[in-house]
């Protein structure tokens, strides 16, 4: 017959307790229930004192009367409560009054439970060990997400200081290449010379965009993405993109239609960084969408906000996919229709660029086939 096995009980050795009780009795009632299990405690008398003392002391946890001379433990529990927030330690009310109207009292106050008199020793330490139990469990999870927290700056650190050496020497490539192209168009070049520098300034403008991916990601991560809203006309916007992003797509053989409605004259955001959204959008269609498609971007207005669109004839997105978008490295299923890179950094720059504006962005898959990506910023009340 196998032994019985006890379950293992946390290890409260050194944690503090803070008992406040105008009752003496209670007092050394309670010490000697709370003293074996290697707690340390701190005995007051009054509401007043147990303010005063929580500080110099920094309890784990807290036993409080109600009834007391001078505040009661309810004031007593809410004052404490003001003051420490969510940081406060569990408050647990002690005393003979337990009906509905005190536990909902105590409760409201930011007490956690309540332990009955007289007491009984081991219901008052089961009580006990579950909320410090707790509260270490809570200061655990501070720390890890400290230790996260100071992790995630050092890889944004490091990943924008990558990125940028890593820019400078790219641009020159992709320059020298361009240069080299320029004399194919002149006949200095042979054929297979001509496909070669093309390749070399393909590979190293895509190579850039990346990296330049990396560089805003980092960049906003780290709390430094910067909006500078002015008067802008989103029209304005809208049809450079497009018209600079024509020439992309016509390489593929497809073209990019405006089509709007009558736009505010001047929208209150940051052009550039709107811009960059609209372009993301544009070439994620173009990317995503067959040779020879049609993209569309509609703009549209109501009363409340300011919406555009960009539909593509692409494969749409998996439904059970559609939470990977818009994340940071997150890429769904579907391939560019012409080999094209993707870091999946895009639509997660887009997400923020276009709340920092305080507005949303979502897709939405089309009955005839399709995705359709989508912004709205609000327009002033």
């Amino acid at each position: 017959m196998n032994p019985t096995v006890e379950p293992q009980k946390p290890d409260l050795q050194g944690r503090k307790v803070l008992i406040v009780d105008d009752d003496r009795l209670n007092l050394r009632i309670l010490a000697r229930i709370l003293k074996p299990e290697g707690l340390i405690i701190e005995q007051v008398y009054s509401g007043e004192d147990a303010i005063l003392q929580y500080a110099a002391f920094l309890p784990d946890l807290v036993l409080l009367d109600v009834v007391m001379p001078g505040i009661s433990g309810f004031e007593t529990c809410r004052t404490l409560k003001a003051r420490y927030g969510d940081d406060l330690a569990p408050i647990i009310f002690i005393t003979a009054k337990a009906d509905a109207e005190d536990v909902v009292e105590g409760l409201a106050a930011g007490g956690v439970d309540y332990l009955p008199k007289p007491f009984r020793g081991r219901e008052a330490m089961a009580r006990l060990r579950v909320h410090l139990q707790n509260r270490m469990l809570n200061e655990e999870q501070k720390k890890l997400v400290t230790q996260l927290s100071s992790a995630n700056t050092a890889k944004n650190k490091l990943l924008g200081m990558v990125a940028h050496d890593l820019r400078n020497p790219l641009a020159t490539v992709r320059g020298l290449a361009e240069f080299l192209k320029d004399d194919g168009k002149e006949g200095k070049l042979t054929a297979d010379q001509i496909d070669l520098v093309e390749n070399i300034y393909t590979v190293s403008q895509s190579m850039l965009e990346m990296v330049n991916e990396l560089l805003d990601l980092s960049v906003i991560e780290s709390g430094e993405l910067k909006i500078h809203p002015k008067p802008v006309s989103l029209a304005d916007v809208l049809e450079r993109s497009v018209t600079l992003n024509n020439i992309n797509a016509a390489k593929k053989g497809s073209h990019i239609e405006l089509k709007s409605v009558d736009l505010p004259a001047q929208l209150n955001i940051d052009g550039p960084k709107i811009k960059q959204v609209v372009d993301n959008l544009i070439t994620n269609a173009i990317k995503f969408s067959p040779p020879n498609s049609a993209v569309t971007v509609e703009a549209s207005q109501t009363p409340q906000d300011c919406t555009v669109a960009v539909l593509d004839n692409g494969p749409g997105i998996p439904e059970n996919e559609m939470h990977k978008l818009f994340k940071d490295f997150s890429q769904t299923s579907v391939a560019p229709t012409a080999g094209e890179k993707s870091t999946g950094l895009g639509l997660a720059i887009c997400r923020k660029i276009i709340e920092a504006h305080g507005g949303t962005i979502r897709a939405d898959n089309r009955a005839g086939g399709g995705c359709t990506f989508m912004f709205s910023i609000p327009l002033p009340a």
